[in-house]
């Protein structure tokens, strides 16, 4: 069974929703520095599987996408 498989039928724990979390709002702020000038998209995941988190592929570019809405604002 693939991991994306076993995070959809398993929801992520208390850790690993805190990890996200994490990870989008570093993501969101070093973008709002400047600091970001690559994919969202592609930072994000290289992000989250840094700190040991595989979501899939649509759950990262609906959260990519909400940073992005959200630093445009």
């Amino acid at each position: 069974m693939s991991a994306d498989r076993e995070l959809s039928e398993n929801p992520p724990g208390a850790d690993e929703v805190d990890a996200v979390e994490r990870v989008v709002e570093e993501v969101r702020d070093e973008i709002r520095h400047g600091h970001v000038e690559d994919d969202v998209t592609h930072v994000l995941e290289e992000r989250l599987h840094e700190v040991g988190v595989d979501l899939r592929p649509e759950r990262i570019d609906d959260l990519a996408e909400d940073i992005e809405n959200d630093v445009s604002t």
